[in-house]
């Protein structure tokens, strides 16, 4: 198991690749805040919901100055597929050798349908405008979570 960021803690710096063929840093984010969630696979039942979720808040989040970046271990060429069929706008980042998934946190065993498994653990860590963990939640659930991440940050 992975240590679990708490807040307060400095947020591991990455550069991944995006579903648009980009480069993002989480270092570029610097000055505004961000919510960087972690999801199993694209496509999938549960990451579909909570992406959508993502993207019919993104208006709100952003505009109480928060970016969005999704980050799973899916190719890029998948997430690029994800994003066009769903009409997701905020960056999907591609992390197949789980570097910054364990940096955060968000790799590790879990229980699926009664088994231990290893995989990635639904989380969402909000970074501050100076890089410093301003809320780490993990084990979210796939649905309602961004809508109670948008009470828990005041957004209304």
């Amino acid at each position: 198991m992975t240590a679990r960021l708490q807040p307060g803690d400095p947020a591991p710096d990455f550069a991944l690749p995006a579903a648009d063929g980009s480069t993002l840093e989480l270092s570029s984010l610097r000055g505004r805040s961000a919510v960087v969630y972690f999801y199993p696979a694209a496509g999938t039942p549960g990451c579909t919901a909570q992406a959508c979720d993502f993207r019919d808040d993104l208006g709100g989040l952003q505009a109480a100055g928060y970016a969005v970046v999704g980050i799973s271990p899916d190719p890029v060429a998948k997430l690029a597929a994800f994003a066009a069929e769903q009409s997701l706008t905020y960056p999907l980042l591609s992390d197949p050798e789980h570097r910054v998934l364990e940096a955060y946190g968000a790799w590790g065993e879990k229980t699926l349908y009664g088994r231990t498994t290893t995989g990635v653990i639904r989380s969402t860590v909000v970074v501050d405008p100076e890089g410093r963990v301003a809320l780490a939640q993990y084990n979210v659930k796939a649905t309602g979570h961004v809508a109670r991440l948008r009470r828990e940050l005041g957004v209304g």
